[in-house]
């Protein structure tokens, strides 16, 4: 099964994601995750990167979908993936879709955690307070200006998932086991007994 988790910064993709990824044993890609490990591996690639980033910008698309591309041809992901920070744009869908149709595969839910603006910033500074280890965009003027890349690069995709029946929007406000629950009927995973 492949799904696309898509949400504000701080909504709780990759939390969601995590568990999705234990209940029906696809591999969750963090696109987040992928930039932050070559971040950290300090390569060329790494500061051209940190400045993007910090500047709370969206990673140009070929980069993106090279890294995708090469992520979803390892073995761990032949039974699916969760996509969670991937695609963000129009262009990065497109692409996704000709390099799934390519290998015989599709995407088979598009979930979007919906989550009012105003409460995201108590919880990208409770998840900084909590970690101790602040990431770098965990900050208000980052986020502002990643919620304003959000709303005018990444939410105007969902009408494209739309439109091919794929999106389901999930209430990404009501507490973490009700979202999971949310999440779990959306796909059609029912409830262990």
């Amino acid at each position: 099964m492949n799904i696309i988790m898509f949400g504000p910064p701080g909504a709780g993709k990759g939390t969601q994601a995590s568990r999705l990824e234990s209940a029906i044993g696809a591999k969750q890609l963090s696109t987040g995750d992928m930039l932050r490990a070559e971040l950290a591996s300090g390569s060329e690639m790494a500061k051209t990167l940190k400045s993007i980033m910090d500047a709370g910008q969206l990673v140009p698309d070929d980069i993106m979908v090279t890294l995708i591309q090469y992520a979803m041809e390892k073995p761990e992901c032949a039974s699916g993936v969760i996509l969670d920070g991937f695609p963000r744009t129009v262009p990065q869908a497109e692409a996704l879709d000709r390099m799934l149709k390519a290998s015989g595969k599709k995407i088979d839910h598009v979930l979007v955690l919906e989550v009012d603006n105003s409460i995201l910033l108590s919880r990208i500074q409770k998840r900084a307070a909590e970690s101790g280890n602040a990431r770098s965009d965990d900050n208000e003027e980052t986020l502002k200006k990643r919620l304003d890349v959000y709303e005018a690069q990444t939410a105007p995709i969902l009408p494209y998932f739309e439109k091919q029946g794929l999106l389901r929007r999930i209430d990404g406000m009501a507490e973490i086991d009700a979202v999971t629950d949310q999440i779990n009927t959306a796909i059609g995973k029912k409830k262990a007994a």
